[in-house]
This record gives structure tokens, sequence and C-alpha cells, in this order.
């Protein structure tokens, strides 16, 4: 219901009533100016773009209070939330009066001071939010829409790997008691909370196999706490004979701790995610490797299937990814191209038909040089 009445005082009137009832009116100097007013409105509930014009008066940051309330988030994920939320330039203006220009201000700012993907995890966290207010007919559209990020490096350039004889180094500059948490890293491909989650019965010593169920979450020893692993990433890793042996050792000779039989941990306690960086510091500095960080452990373990010849969902598996797309994502640079292909293809034909005279006949010919 709309309606437009001359004031007293010679101004226009133009009210309506939105879906829930609610009146809503403003003032205008001319007829024709407060009926554009009403048809916009019009038009607005029409096309369901609609919104209350005081609905928007809440700061973003009341709003993103709000929203993230109702979220089912994991503990890393609130804490990237709360963390972006602190950092938004704009958490005290009103949702309604945010700009693009705003948003890309913001994305500038923290570009250059974070990685491209830290910005990028902040930015769709705070772009969510403001997506969940455009459904709710907060605001109109999403202040988000088409900013421009900063470009993340090729995983292949980004991306840093171990060799062997690195991580042999650091394997032999660690402490008795560290080494072995290297080694799940490093040859079951366990994330670093999933390694410090371990538990004695999470290992199989006669299967070979190490089943990932539970992780540890938290930078400190007052924040850190046990957790499900991440969506899709509880799994059953089967492990060679050798680090179910270092593993096996490890508990005869350092042993386990706490009623729950925790097979890593300093302090008296778990490791969290800065105790153990803490003590990989040590070890790369000891051992003189580089920065590489337990991470990087991870990428070695899968650079190790990939290079065996096992296919995407074997490694997906293995590394507890929720879906194949993101092993390709991560590690596709790492699988052989079609280049390699055609040409180990193209050695075995020769081989086949030739045998062994091809590479008879390139000796005789270099001789003869």
């Amino acid at each position: 219901m709309a309606s437009i009445q001359k004031r007293d005082s010679g101004s226009w009137r133009a009210r309506y009533r939105d879906r829930a009832g609610k009146e809503h009116a403003r003032h205008f100097a001319r007829k024709v100016d407060a009926q554009r007013w009403l048809d916009e409105v019009t038009a607005s509930v029409v096309t369901g773009r609609y919104v209350d014009p005081k609905a928007g008066k809440i700061t973003f940051a009341q709003w993103f209070e709000q929203w993230a309330a109702a979220q089912v988030w994991a503990t890393g994920t609130k804490l990237k939330a709360e963390q972006a939320l602190a950092i938004a330039t704009f958490r005290e203006h009103q949702i309604r009066s945010i700009l693009p220009s705003h948003v890309q201000a913001w994305v500038k700012g923290m570009s250059g001071r974070l990685a491209p993907a830290t910005v990028k995890v902040y930015y769709n966290i705070v772009s969510s939010a403001f997506r969940a207010a455009v459904t709710d007919k907060v605001i109109s559209e999403n202040p988000c829409a088409g900013a421009k990020l900063p470009r993340e490096r090729r995983r292949e350039a980004a991306m840093t790997i171990p060799t062997g004889k690195q991580l042999g180094d650091a394997l032999e500059a660690a402490p008795d008691w560290f080494a072995p948490f290297i080694s799940v890293c490093a040859f079951a491909g366990l994330r670093l909370g999933e390694a410090a989650g371990l538990q004695l019965a999470d290992v199989d010593f006669l299967r070979r196999t190490i089943r990932v169920s539970r992780q540890i979450q938290g930078n400190t020893k007052t924040s850190a706490e046990v957790v499900p692993p991440k969506h899709g990433s509880e799994r059953v890793v089967y492990v060679a004979d050798e680090l179910v042996k270092v593993l096996a050792m490890h508990v005869e000779t350092i042993g386990v701790f706490g009623e729950e039989k925790w097979l890593f941990g300093y302090g008296g306690t778990y490791f969290n995610r800065n105790s153990a960086a803490d003590r990989w510091r040590q070890v790369r500095e000891a051992s003189g490797i580089g920065e590489f960080t337990l991470h990087d452990l991870r990428h070695f373990y899968a650079s190790g299937l990939i290079a065996d010849g096992c296919d995407v969902v074997t490694v997906q598996r293995a590394l507890g990814h929720a879906v194949p797309s993101i092993t390709l994502n991560t590690y596709s640079h790492l699988w052989p191209t079609a280049e390699d292909k055609t040409r180990t293809a193209g050695s075995r034909l020769i081989a086949a038909v030739l045998g062994d005279s091809a590479d008879s006949a390139r000796t005789t010919e270099a001789t003869s040089v």
C-alpha cells in the first residue's frame, strides 16, 4: 500500500508499508520527486531487491558478530574470522555506507603486509558476511563484488620441498624424542596438528597403519585444544615398515604420556603450533637445511607418492584432502606432463622394436666420433 499526500506546509508526504506491515515515509518539495521515490521502492520490491532503509544502520562489526554466531565453524575458521573482523578498516561503519572503494582500500592495505593467500582468506570471510547481509535484505549489494586481490605465486614457484639429503640431515640433527615427530610428517604426510594429536592407539603396529582421528589446534599451551580433523581429513594412512619401527622404538625408549597415551609432546603436554614449530626451528638451524616448514614435509611425502606413480585418488586419500580437486590444485605440477609421457611411451615403442640395438647403435656412433 502506497500513497502521496500534500501537507499543510506545502510539502508532499510519500508513504508505503513493507511486507511486514511497517510504515515508511519521506517528505519531498515536489510531488514528482515523491512519486519517483515510490516507483523506485515498488520496483525494488517487485525485483526482490528491497531492503528496509533502517536495517543497514547497524555497523559492519555488529552485523558480522550476529552472522558469525550462527555459523558452524571449526575452531581454526572461527579464529580466522575473528582476525578478519579485527583488521577490517570499515568495521565501525554503518553497513549500508560501505562502498566497494572501502573494500578495495582494505585489500590494498593488507597486501602490503600479508601474504596473498592470507589476504584471500580474510577477504572471502568478509565477503561471505556481506553476501549474507544481502540475502537477509540488510543491504542491497555486496560491496566486495569485483574487488581485485593480490596475485598469488604459482604453486610450482611458491612450494618448497626439501631434498632427501636435507631431510636426512634434519633427522640426524633432531633430538631422539623429536625425530619421530618429523618422520610422521615426512613419511606419512600428517599435518602438524594431526601429528601432534596422535595417541598410541592410533598406530596399528601389526597392520602398519596410522589412524588420523583428531588434531591439536591453537598456537599456545593455553589456547591449544583437541578437535576433530579438518572436514574430509579423517583417514587411515598405510605406512612403511621403517616408519612403524621408528614409532615402536620411540614408544619403547621415550614412552608415551597422559591417560590418553599421547605419542608426542613437550613440557608435559601435547604439542601446539608454536611449541612444535620452535623445536623444528632449532632442528633447521642445527642442520642448516634452510627455511623449510613442517608443512613442507607434507609436500615431501606427496611428491614421493607422485614420483612413485600413485594416482590422484591415492594421493588424495593419503593426505586427507576432502576432494581430488584439492590434490590436483595443489600438486598438479608434480605429476608427469604430457611431454614426459610421450617421450617415455616413445622410448618403450623403440625398445619393443629394436631392443638394445638402438642403444648400441648410439654407443657405436659416439665411439667412432
